[in-house]
């Protein structure tokens, strides 16, 4: 069984409507990103004997049409392990929780990212220059993968998920940028439903 959900609360609460009636030997892959914490409450939930493979995914509807996603795999996956690389590549990071506390390290920064590339253009309108001319710079420097994500089309991972998503990880330690990007997502409740990227042009304006 499989379970990809919005949020920590939604996923004790269908977990916990199911998990009694697992069988011994039963395996749980729990793909949604909620963090370690929230993964080690939900494998308190299981009956004895079952198992829960904590396995957080990289990646928006394009790569996972195409079975391209990353895979963060916490716990022992060796049964799903065929399952799992239907999805993509899979990067086994040891036990239950640590997928999940990888994952919110990846996603932190990919988010962040991106919304620093909305100031960066910002900053560049306010200087006057190009904005062709920025991205083509922006391609050929370090920056060029988080300002792909920022300017992707066919991608789709809704703003409201990335703060949700920044959030678990500035509860997670003393993170004084994510708490500030935070605040920033959170601040236009038009861009809730539109893909990250989007945000670049809230913070143009």
């Amino acid at each position: 069984m499989v379970t990809m959900l919005a949020d920590p609360a939604a996923v004790r609460e269908v977990v916990g409507s199911f998990a009694s009636k697992l069988k011994p030997e039963a395996v749980l892959i729990e793909a949604s990103t909620i963090g370690p914490d929230a993964v080690r409450e939900v494998a308190g939930l299981l009956p004895e004997g079952v198992t829960l493979v904590d396995a957080p995914v990289m990646g928006s509807v394009d790569r996972a049409a195409a079975g391209e996603l990353s895979l963060f795999v916490g716990g022992d996956a060796d049964d799903v392990m065929p399952l799992l690389e239907v999805f993509g590549s899979v990067n086994r990071t040891g036990a239950v929780g640590t997928g999940a506390a990888l994952k919110l390290v990846m996603i932190n920064a990919v988010v962040n990212g991106v919304a620093l590339i909305g100031e960066a253009l910002a900053l560049a309108d306010a200087l006057g220059l190009p904005e062709e001319q920025v991205k083509q710079s922006m391609a050929a420097s370090p920056l060029a993968g988080i300002a792909g994500r920022a300017f992707a089309e066919g991608a789709y991972f809704p703003v409201r998920l990335a703060a949700k998503d920044v959030a678990l990880a500035a509860d997670a330690a003393e993170l004084p940028i994510a708490r500030a990007i935070h605040a920033r997502l959170t601040a236009y409740p038009d861009a809730t439903n539109e893909d990250i990227g989007q945000i670049v042009k809230y913070f143009r304006t």
